[in-house]
């Protein structure tokens, strides 16, 4: 890429958007120029804003700290000189949806972490590897809003990444049937122990709206595009069961399947193996190189020695075992706020980039 597209951070505060602007610092194709938040923070400077509620590992980066926060809600102020925006707003739902079209028809697309458009029927909610064909759902999505160059695209729950490529892997054996029990670390709620000390040593088995999400969305993934929208498959069946455990980063799953078509254990280990997607052919800057880990041992995947794996974007698997009632069983699991949330809405725009559908204004 010739010069960095100028990029934009909505709810650059949160958590999600300060991973944003962290996973950014020196990103080849990408530079942060401007950052939006809440009218409290509107005026400050990022640094100021933020205060000593930094949550990141990593410090704030400097070429960061100094920027003027903007408020969110003046559309056209915050689009002014930047290319594309990134969307991480803590709003209701239907305030996202608004406010996130507003900054479409604008034309200037918009990557969202946001949950809020991911059943608007043209809008894409994609995991690079696994669905990057419904990008072209955005072509009707534009003429809906009247846009030539804006839109929105969406990434799915974070979740889900830890067992849904591992059964996206195995979809020629026809999956029809998945339980999977879900154990989802703090950072998902945008928190950090500091901010929820009653986690420690804790486990609360109600996530709101959760295990609605696991149990849809993957099928949306597997949909397909009919007359300009996006239609979920049928199957397979998906049952899921979503608890909060204290962890600060790392979402594991325990998942049972059966198939329609009963591959051998070392059949699903072969796909699992070979498994890759396009931003791993097109070699984009945040895709892992290996997609896919599967780990032998018994007492894995750990989130202790296994979250950052391919730089917290690779998915690893371990504990595949025939079960008693369901043809197989493995536990998965992912970083979920970097493959599963900020890291992946990068990946998408990679791809965007890529495919010509983010270009410089």
């Amino acid at each position: 890429m010739e010069s960095k597209l100028k990029v934009g951070i909505l709810g650059g505060t949160g958590m999600v958007g300060q991973r944003f602007i962290s996973l950014l610092d020196n990103h080849p194709w990408f530079e942060v120029v401007t950052i939006a938040a809440s009218p409290r923070s509107a005026g400050k400077t990022y640094a100021e804003a933020v205060g000593d509620n930094w949550k990141i590992e990593t410090p704030m980066p400097e070429a960061v700290k100094n920027i003027v926060v903007k408020n969110v809600s003046d559309v056209n102020d915050v689009v002014d000189g930047i290319d594309f925006v990134f969307s991480a707003v803590n709003m209701s739902k239907d305030e996202i949806k608004k406010i996130e079209e507003e900054y479409a028809k604008t034309e200037t697309p918009v990557v969202s972490n946001n949950s809020a458009h991911r059943w608007t029927p043209d809008v894409p909610m994609v995991v690079p590897e696994l669905n990057p064909e419904h990008l072209a759902v955005i072509e009707n999505q534009k003429k809906r809003l009247g846009t030539t160059r804006g839109f929105i695209v969406v990434k799915p729950n974070c979740s889900i990444q830890s067992y849904t490529p591992a059964l996206h892997a195995l979809r020629e054996f026809e999956p029809t049937e998945v339980v999977a029990t879900t154990y989802q670390a703090i950072s998902g709620a945008g928190k950090n122990f500091k901010d929820w000390p009653e986690m420690q040593g804790n486990i609360i088995p109600f996530i709101s709206g959760e295990e609605a999400k696991s149990e849809d969305e993957p099928l949306r993934i597997w949909g397909e595009i009919k007359d300009g929208v996006i239609v979920k498959a049928e199957s397979p069946v998906i049952t899921t069961q979503c608890i909060r455990v204290p962890i600060l980063n790392g979402h594991t799953a325990a998942v049972f399947v059966k198939f329609k078509n009963k591959p051998s254990k070392e059949e699903i280990l072969k796909k699992w193996a070979e498994f890759k997607g396009l931003p791993q052919e097109l070699d984009l800057p945040s895709a892992p190189k290996q997609f896919i880990q599967y780990r032998e041992e018994d007492d894995r995947p750990q989130v202790q020695l296994d979250v950052e794996y391919e730089n917290g974007m690779g998915v690893t698997i371990g504990r595949l075992r025939e079960d008693t009632l369901y043809d197989y069983k493995f536990v998965g699991l992912s970083h979920n706020t970097k493959r599963g949330a900020a890291g992946g809405a990068v990946l998408i725009a990679e791809l965007l980039a890529k495919q010509g559908y983010i270009t410089a204004k």
